[in-house]
């Protein structure tokens, strides 16, 4: 090996090579003969490769760091307002998760990005009026309109998030699909603070029931929402402050569960044809189908981020060229079931909002199939997929 690093000083791509087919034998070689060839300027360049201290996680400014945790505490206050003011936890929820964490991540954002007073009045705009709006509407649990409205709030406050993070050029492609990825390590981090909060949890409880304490009550009410309502925000964090937390574990869950999903959903279309379920007059059915596709979608725009950012191969192309072309046999079917049930008992608000929602992401997996065919026949770059996606995200 170390002659073989002598040799190949001169060539990048051999060196390479060599260090992938076995990285640890590699480095001990490499630094065992380090000493003989460190006048040469590429030996010097992997030595600082093969070296370098990591610098481990980073805290941030102190100034950072004291916003964050005055954030956290905001958002476990406004979790716990219902149970401060009597006010019936289910109505406050489902018209106001959006605000417990989304204006606060606005101005975590806001604030790093220097937004200007302009753009703060605009998205103080948006917050006052959907504020005021979502509490105007009447108190009807069994209202279509109601239970639509305090669906898409938090999508609408996300939409406000995004064009916080994005900054004052809302046509930067590369922002745009920044905010994406965002998302996508924020739910990887949250699910790894989610899992280590879940674990303290049992060990604590354990602990004080082992000398006759019960603190279950308190520590549901307080501790675990309280908790619950920083993790959004501690997770992002985490992920601005340590980017390389992350950057590692995305592409792993992109790699992994896009073949996984690919033939889930293959065997699952078979499946349905098999025991001959009807999503034209079930309409559970039909609701299940139209959760899978959302899922799916996130699925294949997490992946083509992930595989554009790491310089994915042609087999992982044509892996999400199957799956976005599977996806829309899925929507095919789910667009053709809404369009059926209008057609045969007429528009209600649900069926309106269904059949808008496969519209849009129908024509968007049409748009990213296409770019994705593209690209498998080397036509043009994945970034064009990539723009395709930015470009629908509006």
């Amino acid at each position: 090996m170390q002659q073989d690093i002598i040799s190949n000083l001169d060539s990048p791509r051999q060196l390479e090579k060599l260090y992938r087919d076995n990285k640890t034998v590699f480095k001990r070689e490499f630094n065992a003969v380090y000493a003989d060839i460190q006048q040469h300027t590429t030996a010097q360049i992997w030595h600082e490769r093969l070296n370098f201290e990591n610098e481990g996680i980073g805290w941030g400014t102190s100034r950072e760091l004291m916003f964050v945790v005055g954030a956290a505490l905001v958002a476990g206050i406004i979790a716990k307002i219902p149970q401060i003011a009597g006010i019936d936890e289910e109505y406050f929820f489902s018209r106001h998760l959006g605000f417990v964490v989304l204006p606060l991540l606005m101005i975590y954002f806001g604030w790093k990005q220097k937004t200007s007073t302009k753009h703060w009045l605009i998205v103080a705009s948006a917050l006052i009026i959907s504020l005021i709006f979502i509490n105007l509407l009447p108190k009807n649990p069994k209202s279509d309109t109601l239970i639509l409205a305090c669906m898409h709030l938090p999508l609408f406050l996300w939409a406000v998030l995004g064009s916080v993070f994005v900054g004052p050029d809302l046509k930067n492609f590369r922002r745009r699909l920044d905010f994406l990825r965002y998302n996508g390590d924020l739910v990887v981090m949250s699910a790894l603070i989610l899992i280590s909060g879940g674990l303290l949890t049992a060990v604590t409880l354990g602990l004080f029931s082992l000398i006759g304490l019960n603190i279950n009550e308190f520590y549901g009410q307080y501790v675990i929402v309280m908790g619950l309502a920083a993790v959004p925000i501690v997770g992002t964090y985490l992920v601005q402050v340590n980017p390389q937390l992350v950057n590692q574990v995305s592409p792993v869950i992109a790699k992994v569960f896009t073949p996984l999903v690919l033939v889930t959903l293959a065997v699952y279309l078979g499946a349905v044809i098999y025991t001959g379920k009807d999503p034209y007059n079930d309409r559970e059915f039909l609701l299940i189908f139209n959760l899978l596709l959302i899922g799916v979608m996130a699925i294949i725009l997490f992946s083509v981020t992930e595989t554009s950012k790491n310089a994915g191969g042609k087999i992982e192309l044509l892996m999400l060229l199957s799956l976005a072309v599977l996806t829309i046999l899925v929507n095919g079917v789910a667009l053709s079931a809404i369009i059926f049930r209008i057609s045969e008992w007429g528009i209600t608000p649900n069926r309106l909002a269904v059949l808008g929602s496969n519209a849009l992401i129908l024509s968007n997996l049409l748009w990213v199939t296409y770019r994705l065919y593209k690209a498998t026949r080397n036509d043009e770059a994945l970034e064009e997929v990539e723009n395709s996606i930015a470009a629908f995200l509006p």
